[in-house]
């Protein structure tokens, strides 16, 4: 029964990628963790791949909540954050079922969600590893060439790391951190940051989504 119920939830992803418009979807999570952050950013990112990239994704950026059914219409779930992060037994269930469908969960650390996401990544997945992804890995080497991810804020002056989980050769979890990319796809008027760090944060986002939705993210 459970192998239907999964074929099912696969169906639906497959669906909404095979549609020709895509719309990613933000995490709205529980814990006390500031999970409306950056309000700006994904639209943003959304506006730049479409014009420069010539993708077809809603400019609509809803939040979904872990344990709905409703998150297996967004093929791509952005989370951020700088605090708290809870996931209850049921909403591990769903969303890992969402991402073994086909989802894909971005995390970036928005800075203090570190200590905290990440034994909510092993409750996801307890027989699995995050692993880094080294400097040539496909997702950097895109439309846009990166040599690992671009450092937007300098936080505690650590080298900004991508960590990924993989499911039978599949990109399933990214977590971007001491990066901070979601601060880079912010309104320019947030952050003040520079037009360089704006736009290799910006162009970095598009090789994500590019790497998710047109290249499969299959290894």
């Amino acid at each position: 029964m459970k192998n239907v119920i999964l074929f099912i939830l696969l169906f639906m992803v497959w669906n909404v990628k095979s549609q020709g418009t895509f719309q990613v979807a933000v995490l709205k999570y529980s814990g006390g963790g500031d999970y409306y952050a950056n309000p700006t950013s994904v639209p943003n990112l959304v506006a730049f791949v479409n014009e420069n990239l010539s993708m077809n994704i809603s400019e609509e950026v809803p939040y979904v909540e872990p344990g709905s059914p409703t998150i297996f219409n967004y093929p791509f779930v952005h989370m951020t954050g700088h605090g708290n992060v809870v996931f209850s037994n049921s909403e591990i269930e769903n969303l890992r079922n969402y991402l073994h469908a086909g989802g894909f969960l971005h995390i970036d650390d928005n800075y203090g969600m570190d200590e905290f996401v990440r034994p909510e990544i092993k409750k996801l997945f307890p027989d699995e590893e995050l692993v880094e992804l080294p400097f040539d890995h496909p997702i950097f080497k895109q439309t846009y060439t990166f040599h690992g991810l671009p450092k937007i804020h300098e936080h505690d002056n650590e080298r900004p790391q991508a960590f990924a989980i993989f499911q039978d050769g599949r990109m399933v979890l990214l977590y971007t951190y001491e990066t901070d990319l979601g601060d880079g796809w912010e309104d320019e008027r947030v952050h003040n940051n520079p037009p360089e760090k704006r736009e290799a944060a910006l162009r970095m986002g598009a090789n994500i989504l590019e790497y998710i939705f047109l290249k499969g993210a299959i290894e």
